[in-house]
């Protein structure tokens, strides 16, 4: 199921740093890492969905570039982020 409205506020709810924070990289790494685990699913129905498979590798791109950037500000917030999602690195 793609990631609703409501998805996306409990979302940015649980991730946020302080209290009208939507841009923050916490919060946009999860619903990058939110609609990235979605289109996984959704590539092992549709196999030749070769244009949305193109989308995916730019969004891992972007959460990665995302994920260093936070890695160089605070290693503490990025160690935090790493656990609370599950992505290894």
């Amino acid at each position: 199921m793609p990631l609703t409205s409501e998805s996306k506020s409990s979302l940015i709810e649980h991730y946020r740093v302080h209290g009208k924070d939507t841009g923050s990289p916490e919060v946009q790494v999860a619903l990058l890492s939110e609609r990235i685990n979605y289109l996984n699913q959704h590539f092992s129905v549709h196999r030749k969905d070769h244009a949305s498979r193109r989308g995916l590798l730019m969004m891992v791109g972007k959460r990665r570039r995302l994920l260093e950037y936070l890695k160089r500000l605070d290693t503490e917030r990025y160690k935090r982020v790493i656990e609370r999602l599950g992505i290894r690195k």
